[in-house]
């Protein structure tokens, strides 16, 4: 037996795991399916033991190709900083505009809305998710149609809804949206006509 195994598995653990496999649906490692069924073993998960196999054959992390995707970016943000938590209970939330995405975004609603628009933001490295809980709610993902959007989840008596899209780009930031609604709207897709500008200088640059 592997005593290290028998450790309690605290919630650092877990979220370890889940951005390994958040990295693997990125990078098409994992189609939305499978992400989805290893998700729910990681949070069933009680020990470290139970959670090592869940990413046994994938890499370690993607860390790699998000770094020189970054320095294409380059903005200084920290890539290991907390994630940014938008809450609405009995009321609304909003975040759009010229805003910096972090690489970790969690919407709740509950008898609220929130609206995510990441139409106007600024990218600070490629990969970033976002985990979207609704009850009784509305969470609302608009994102430029020259980005990849990918993500999975759930609705039970609700709406889950993630439009796919893959960016021309290799360097395109990616979007990945998870979570669950009970009762509730979770969507996420493009808003027409909309494109980040800073994207179409950099490959005008590479055709000249």
């Amino acid at each position: 037996m592997d005593p290290g195994g028998a450790i309690r598995a605290s919630d650092a653990d877990r979220d370890r795991i889940a951005d390994i496999l958040r990295d693997a649906l990125a990078e098409g490692r994992l189609d939305a399916e499978e992400h989805s069924e290893r998700i729910d073993a990681v949070y069933r998960a009680k020990t470290v033991g139970e959670l090592e196999p869940i990413v046994r054959d994938l890499p370690a992390s993607g860390r790699r190709s998000d770094d020189a995707a970054a320095r294409v970016y380059d903005d200084g943000a920290d890539p290991g900083g907390p994630a940014e938590n938008l809450v609405a209970v009995f009321s609304s939330s909003t975040r759009k505009g010229r805003w910096r995405v972090g690489r970790r975004t969690n919407a709740f609603s509950l008898f609220g809305n929130i609206e995510i628009d990441l139409t106007e933001a600024l990218y600070g490295q490629r990969l970033s998710v976002i985990n979207a809980t609704s009850i009784f709610g509305n969470v609302e993902v608009r994102v430029p149609e020259n980005i990849s959007l990918r993500g999975s989840g759930t609705g039970i008596f609700g709406n889950f809804e993630v439009v796919t899209l893959e960016a021309a780009d290799p360097e395109a930031p990616v979007v990945v949206v998870n979570g669950y609604t009970i009762f509730g709207n979770v969507e996420a897709k493009p808003k027409r006509g909309r494109r980040i500008s800073d994207l179409h200088d950099r490959l005008r640059k590479h055709l000249r």
